[in-house]
């Protein structure tokens, strides 16, 4: 039975790939509509280009706060011309109108604020006609309390840390009985991007530097050691004296791609380490990371292997590993955080439930890297790279493992971090549908209680639609809830332009639907797995984007256009379709050109695995994504 609907599913595949059954573009993005802030009662911050407010803070505020009071002052100055005075309280004057920032005496004559129930990066914004209290659970809540007013309220963008959108005007009027609470959907939130800067990070509310301790911005989640950390804990250099220390292998040898994490020698050795790191460490870190190898070789001893059995996973002894590891260290540094990775081999929770992570250890969750990008992670099964990866579960409707073992994981641990990635690793040049899927599958992970969003490849990938996604995944990892239409819409005015920003929206929809009609998208796509286009769709997609191209848009929105636009060309260079057609005669000198334009547009790769080599070292008669 599940074979035959496989079939029907190829069948119905193929006629939509083939325009045969039309498409539906009309594509939702998610997310709670977007109301904008009400006004019942004005209350003018500046009116006419003039103030008659000061910012006050506690005597001695910290820098963080102080952060908070410049930031506050160059866009309110920015946007209306009007300079906010900062005012320690013990020298305010009476009757002085206020904005209040972070912890004072001031605000128990204001209102009673809760700052254990606010919680860390939270922030109430509170005003009664005379004030307006930013209150956040702590200083960097006080901090995204004023980016949220700059943006929410005064209509400031942080778009990419290139592109800033200040307005102006000489009133900024905000409801005088504005009282609201805002927390962070995620405690942990990462999304780098090319760029970034600890400004940034701030302004958009990423908390997550894992290198930088971010001081002035009220600090940052910070690693002694991050990503792949074994090789340092147990470094290759013991194999010689100890190969035990490292990995069986199938065929009897032992090798250095991954450690035996059941040798008890093997843990001295990593707290010893882990200890060193720790106290040499000149950051103000508070996390470590037990990282394997990026590869699948993991040790098949028998003391490893009956832990496999036992617990129903690869990822028991990595996770007795940490536990024991947090423990030896924990008296010594007990405001410390102990992560792993679940990724690859160790990606899978016990089905053992007894199994638990200590209260200090959390794991990283990397299964989405195999997960479909354009269909519901709750629904859809497929999967990318597994050894049941077969017929039925690329046509057919199998159980969406990936979803359920992210729900177990959170029975097993406390805390549980997602690291995702969500851009096509193979083809970053071609467009990535996962704009529809990106609200629902956060939401799901909100909703069954995952505590941080780590996005890890915004920062040194170039992809097709980066800059759109990345601003997207920001807001998502902050609100769950938020509406993405609104968000979207919101950036690809600025970023593309006003006209032909219908036109570059229309062609994310058709590509998302065609994608999502005819293929899954994964992370790790060839050039003629991520959907494929039926002829309308080809000559639609054309004509929107000669329409975009044709806009009245400044040149820097042209320029956005046209990098984004040749992630068309790729495709269909790819593809054999257009001018890239095989039995065209000039196709090698189309080809040619569109090399030409990705030099003249900056773009050195189009997949995250190597850089363009230099023209006179290409065959003109391959595809493009040989340039890879």
């Amino acid at each position: 039975m599940a074979t035959f609907k496989a079939v029907i599913s190829l069948f119905q595949v193929i006629l939509f790939a083939l325009g045969i059954i039309p498409v539906s573009t009309d594509i939702s993005y998610g997310g709670s509509t977007y109301v904008a802030p009400e006004v019942t009662t004005p209350m003018a911050i500046v009116e006419n280009g003039k103030s008659d407010f000061a910012i006050v803070t506690a005597d001695g505020a910290d820098e963080c706060i102080l952060t908070a009071v410049e930031e506050l002052q160059t866009y309110v100055e920015k946007i209306s011309g009007a300079k906010l005075p900062h005012v320690a309280e013990s020298a305010l004057e009476n009757g002085q109108k206020a904005i209040v920032l972070g912890e004072t005496e001031l605000e128990k004559k204001i209102t009673a604020v809760d700052r254990k129930a606010i919680g860390a990066d939270g922030f109430l914004l509170y005003s009664n006609g005379d004030y307006l209290l930013i209150a956040g659970g702590d200083s960097r809540g006080t901090l995204y309390g004023v980016y949220t007013l700059l943006e929410e309220y005064f209509g400031v963008r942080w778009f990419t840390p290139e592109l800033e959108v200040v307005p102006e005007s000489k009133d900024l009027i905000i409801d005088a009985n504005l009282n609201r609470t805002v927390q962070p959907s995620f405690s942990v939130r990462r999304n780098d991007t090319v760029g970034t800067n600890d400004a940034y990070r701030a302004r958009t509310k990423m908390n997550v530097s894992f290198h930088y301790d971010m001081p002035e911005y009220g600090g940052a989640l910070t690693y002694v050691l991050w990503d792949v950390t074994l090789d340092r804990l147990v470094p290759d250099s013991l194999f010689a004296e100890h190969p035990e220390y490292f990995a069986l292998q199938p065929d009897g040898r032992r090798s250095t791609d991954h450690v035996c994490l059941s040798h008890p020698e093997v843990l001295e050795i990593a707290v010893e380490n882990g200890r060193k790191a720790i106290l040499e460490c000149e950051k103000d870190a508070k996390y470590i990371h037990i990282g394997q190898k990026d590869n699948m070789n993991y040790c098949r001893c028998e003391s490893c292997e009956a832990l496999y059995e036992k617990y129903g996973t690869v990822c028991a002894p990595t996770l007795i590993f940490t536990n024991s590891f947090a423990d030896a260290l924990d008296d010594e540094f007990p405001d410390f955080m102990f992560t792993f990775y679940a990724y690859n081999e160790t990606d899978r929770p016990p089905t053992d439930l007894s199994l638990k992570c200590s209260k200090n250890v959390a794991p990283v969750l990397c299964g989405l890297h195999k997960a479909c990008r354009s269909h519901p992670l709750t629904e859809c099964g497929a999967m990318d790279g597994v050894e049941n990866e077969t017929f039925d579960m690329q046509f057919g409707d199998p159980e969406p493992q990936i979803a359920e073992d992210f729900a177990n994981w959170v029975k097993v641990a406390d805390t549980t971090y997602i690291y995702d990635y969500t851009i096509n690793f193979l083809n970053t040049a071609q467009f990535f549908s996962n704009f529809e899927t990106m609200q629902p599958t956060m939401k799901y992970m909100h909703d069954i209680g995952i505590t941080g969003y780590i996005y890890n490849c915004g920062d040194g990938h170039y992809a097709a639609f980066n800059d759109l996604r990345n601003y997207l995944l920001r807001k998502l990892q902050w609100d769950v809830d938020c509406d993405v239409e609104y968000h979207m819409t919101d950036f690809i005015n600025a970023y593309y332009g006003e006209e032909a920003a219908p036109y570059i929206r229309e062609y994310i929809d058709l590509q998302t639907a065609m994608t999502k009609a005819t293929a899954h998208a994964f992370d790790f796509d060839w050039h003629y797995q991520a959907g494929f286009c039926s002829p309308y769709a080809v000559f639609k997609s054309d004509y929107l984007w000669q329409k975009a191209l044709n806009a009245d848009v400044t040149e820097e929105q042209k320029f956005n256009i046209e990098v984004d636009y040749l992630s068309w060309e790729y495709y269909k260079a790819n593809l054999f379709m257009g001018e890239y057609i095989f039995l065209n005669p000039f196709r090698m000198q189309a080809i040619e050109e569109l090399y030409d334009e990705f030099e003249a547009h900056g773009m050195d790769r189009v997949s995250s695995f190597g850089i363009i080599p230099e023209k006179e070292n290409v065959d003109f008669i391959q595809r493009p994504y040989n340039w890879g």
